[in-house]
């Protein structure tokens, strides 16, 4: 079996390692597609501040179920079936856990952070964390965990008919944030440095606006508000300079949803938080709901994956190509790996 590890800032390197053997309650998974996300490009950056060297990338995942274990659930998809799958590995015990989180478990263990991920040929994975493809083809499924962060962070803002939300950051996560503020019933409008993924937003999402950031973004906003403010502020940048300045584009009493990540302190002026009495929310990873929710937004069509992919590799191109989709002149909105 064939994987690819990063074993330090900036390098990576194709290696040769058994097939795993699943332990109790693991099925055997062979890998078609893998996504490659902001966190795997910070990570090979040096840049990610959960992750450990060396480590096979991937998290984003599409492939085909080769063994069950005999414990799995009844309702498992079974060999030869497609699947995504759910990459946070929670512990099923902490205060998280217990009150339905687990994508903020205590202990979460994330493939391709803090466990070997699927940037493999074959990968044992929780039988639980298979989901079935429902039809769809390995590039969307191997989009669903993409836009699952999305459509988390929607979920846990409720979003609501006719609000307007401003998605600071139109990279792959605020696209999938973006849509699925769409399909709540919500007007987006979207704020980017990048002239091309403002276009794009305008193009995925009917009625969706871009705005360029920069000193006239402000006064551009409140002009399309009527003063107002939208209600609801995600910043999937990751950058902390955006994430405080985010807080001026909040209405009062609105919410701002960090999305992103970032390594270092974030911090604002706090009458201005309080002022407006807003709602400060963080928003990290997904659940299997989440997942399922996505499954049925690409079968119905109202959100859409394929799209997003600019850029793709055979698995054997990997380590020349890594470096290239880190350089934002790449252009790249989604990159996607063809394993095999």
């Amino acid at each position: 079996m064939r994987s690819i590890v990063c074993e330090s800032p900036r390098h990576l390197r194709l290696a040769d390692a058994p097939t795993p053997e699943p332990r109790a309650g693991e099925a055997l998974v062979r890998i078609h597609r893998v996504g490659v996300c902001g966190t795997d490009l910070h990570a090979f950056a040096g840049e990610q501040p959960f992750f450990d060297y060396p480590r096979v990338l991937g998290h984003e995942l599409a492939g085909e179920v080769v063994s069950l274990p005999l414990d799995a659930p009844s309702d498992s998809p079974g060999p030869g079936d497609a699947v995504t799958i759910v990459p946070y590995l929670a512990c099923g015990r902490c205060i998280a856990c217990r009150r339905a989180r687990p994508n903020c478990c205590v202990e979460i263990r994330v493939l391709g952070v803090h466990a070997d991920g699927g940037l493999c040929e074959f990968l044992a994975v929780p039988a639980t964390a298979l989901v079935p493809a429902a039809g769809l083809g390995w590039d969307e499924l191997a989009l669903v965990e993409c836009l699952s962060i999305g459509a988390h962070a929607v979920r846990r803002a409720a979003v609501e008919p006719g609000e307007l939300s401003l998605v600071i950051g139109c990279g792959p996560i605020g696209l999938g944030v973006a849509q699925f503020a769409a399909a709540a019933g919500g007007r987006v409008i979207g704020l980017d440095v990048r002239e091309p993924r403002l276009r794009f937003l305008e193009q995925l999402i009917d009625g969706a606006i871009g705005c360029l950031a920069g000193e006239s973004a402000h006064a551009e906003i409140a002009a399309l508000t009527d003063g107002d403010m939208p209600t609801v502020v995600f910043d999937a940048t990751g950058h902390a300079a955006s994430m405080a300045g985010a807080l001026h584009y909040v209405a009062h009493g609105g919410r701002l949803v960090y999305v992103g990540l970032t390594r270092d302190a974030v911090s604002f002026v706090h009458p201005e938080l309080h002022q407006r009495e807003a709602s400060l929310l963080a928003s990290r990873n997904a659940t299997r709901h989440d997942f399922e929710t996505v499954v049925d937004g690409l079968v119905s069509g109202k959100v859409r994956a394929s799209c997003m992919i600019t850029h793709r590799s055979p698995f054997a191109d990997v380590v020349r190509s890594f470096p290239a989709w880190a350089d934002p002149a790449s252009g790249v909105i989604k990159a996607i790996v063809d394993v095999g």
